[in-house]
């Protein structure tokens, strides 16, 4: 295979729900990040042979084929091809997985991967409406093989399996903000973000103008106590683990990335960031729903033949507390290696472009710290794990 390189890869901040991003569209939304990672690395438009996206509430504005849809809106050539896919939260860490293939085996030279998710205008469970019935997702022979949990569900198995209490998690919750506000004091996001024209609101709800929009808006003052004063996610369970305060932020985003192969980022004299050194999906137990994250980083450092402690810098995605807690009790990982400048408890998650969002952190923090590797790994609904591991060039 051959070998596949980063140049580039930014990210819009992080919008919360019904917040700066609340009526931006989807497609432009997207597109301004393709727009911001073009501009950035002066590449002609017309030298991309492929785009792939992640989205998860394929509907509206998000349905069709959004990735097309976001490039051709964004006035960019209409003889290259995209793709959208879905492989729920780690959609465009699936996204950057497919990219990753195309250039490896041949088929492409130049791939843009992103990522979209409004989640304030196509709230989750969007795609499965209840009127009219169009039938469950996980429903009929499904029921004989599994039982059909939630997400919900599934972070609170996680927590009483691997034996975590609810003061940890909030500890862990509490560590998401405060680093998050460590890395925005310090300047850790500026050169990731693209500034995104946001649309302004009078109190009817019109349009009435825009503002630049370029700092994550989820961040929040966050202590024990209030933490601790939080009701549970699921009141009716008893014990119940998850808060809102230790579960990831609905959330409006997009990110992108530019992969290449190193002769053809030679010839465009653009210079790599990184190397892709492995991607891997995998399944797990679709009724703990959220453990993919373990075996995705064990196949991910048998692919690479590199061992935990190579690792210096990892990115999990914090879709709820337990997820990342149990995954570093599984594998003995070093926390401070994790999310070092925190995670969607605090930044958000914006579904489908987590993945690209992620990505783009792990690549930076591994500039600033003069680290080598780097490990992005994502639980998905239904019972998979994502992982890539890349290699500062």
């Amino acid at each position: 295979m051959r070998e596949v390189v980063i140049v580039d890869a930014v990210r819009s901040a992080v919008g919360r729900r019904n917040g700066s991003l609340a009526r931006k569209p989807a497609t432009e939304l997207a597109g301004d990040v393709m727009l911001g990672l073009i501009a950035r690395t002066g590449l002609e438009p017309g030298d991309v042979d492929h785009v792939v996206g992640g989205c998860v509430q394929q509907v509206g504005v998000q349905s069709g084929n959004v990735t097309r849809n976001a490039w051709l809106a964004a006035g960019l050539p209409l003889e290259v091809p995209a793709v959208t896919v879905n492989t729920q939260c780690g959609s465009s860490q699936e996204a950057l997985t497919l990219s990753h293939a195309l250039v490896a085996g041949g088929l492409a030279d130049v791939v843009m991967t992103t990522g979209v998710e409004t989640m304030t205008a196509i709230p989750m469970g969007s795609s499965a409406p209840a009127e009219p019935d169009f039938g469950q997702p996980r429903g009929f022979r499904y029921v004989d093989h599994y039982e059909p949990t939630t997400q919900f569900e599934g972070s609170e198995r996680i927590a009483e399996r691997w034996g975590l209490t609810r003061e940890e998690l909030e500890v862990f919750a509490k560590r998401s903000q405060d680093l998050a506000a460590r890395a925005w004091a310090e300047g850790r996001f500026d050169t990731q973000i693209v500034p995104i024209d946001a649309p302004v609101v009078d109190d009817q709800g019109a349009v009435i103008g825009t503002k630049v929009f370029d700092r994550d808006e989820g961040m929040r003052e966050t202590t024990l106590e209030g933490l601790a004063a939080l009701k549970p996610n699921l009141r009716d369970r008893d014990p119940a683990f998850h808060t809102a305060g230790t579960s990831s932020q609905i959330s409006d985003g997009a990110g992108a990335l530019l992969l290449m192969t190193e002769e053809r980022a030679d010839t465009l004299g653009l210079r790599p960031r990184a190397r892709v050194v492995a991607s891997v999906l995998v399944g797990s137990d679709p009724e703990l729903m959220l453990t993919g994250p373990m075996p995705a980083t064990r196949e991910l450092l048998d692919r690479s033949s590199l061992a935990l402690d190579d690792i210096d810098v990892f990115e999990v995605n914090e879709a709820f507390a337990s997820v990342v807690l149990a995954w570093r009790k599984e594998l003995d990982a070093d926390l401070e290696k994790v999310n070092p400048n925190g995670g969607a408890i605090a930044l958000g998650h914006p579904l489908g472009a987590t993945g690209t969002i992620l990505a783009t952190k792990a690549l930076n923090e591994l500039e600033r710290a003069q680290g080598r590797y780097a490990l992005v790994s994502m639980c998905c609904g239904g019972g998979l794990g994502t992982g890539t591991v890349i290699e500062r060039c």
